[in-house]
């Protein structure tokens, strides 16, 4: 049994990202007792709908004359899960992300076990602005953000 994503509140400065002037988070639940953070992690971002590989694909090429990173694909550094590399590991969670001249962008996937044998699986997105062109490319995102999480964290939990 599942339940389906929902916003949860997240307070800053947060551990991942600690000058980080922007946060949200989501929250799903699932009887998957077994899950670890890194199985969270991968499960989501290969959850990712259609639709959201499409805004992506927009998202690349429009920002490309900015000079602004696409999804990663770095050699010297493996340790990648979808498109951004493994930043650092705990017991309880797993922090992704990325830095660029515009903003750096942390997420953080944290993973509860709570009473009656359900797991709490939460998805934390962090991030600290550096210019005009990080305001305005996060204030243009924001939206769909908000529904690209929920709707990967419910995909990748069968909703």
């Amino acid at each position: 049994m599942h339940t389906y994503a929902i916003a949860n509140p997240v307070t800053l400065p947060h551990p991942a990202l600690p000058d980080a002037d922007w946060a949200d988070s989501f929250a799903i639940t699932t009887s998957d007792t077994g899950i670890t953070p890194e199985i969270a992690a991968q499960k989501i971002m290969q959850s990712r709908p259609v639709w959201v590989s499409r805004l992506m694909q927009i998202r690349d090429l429009a920002m490309r004359p900015f000079g602004l990173k696409p999804g990663v694909n770095d050699p010297e550094n493996p340790d990648i899960i979808g498109i951004f590399p493994v930043i650092a590991r705990a017991d309880n969670s797993i922090t992704l992300g990325l830095n660029d001249k515009h903003l750096d962008f942390r997420l953080v996937i944290e993973i509860d076990h709570v009473a009656g044998g359900r797991t709490a699986i939460r998805a934390i997105t962090a991030v600290k602005r550096h210019n005009i062109l990080g305001q305005a490319y996060l204030a243009t995102i924001t939206p769909f953000h908000r529904k690209i999480v929920p709707a990967m964290l419910n995909a990748a939990y069968g909703l």
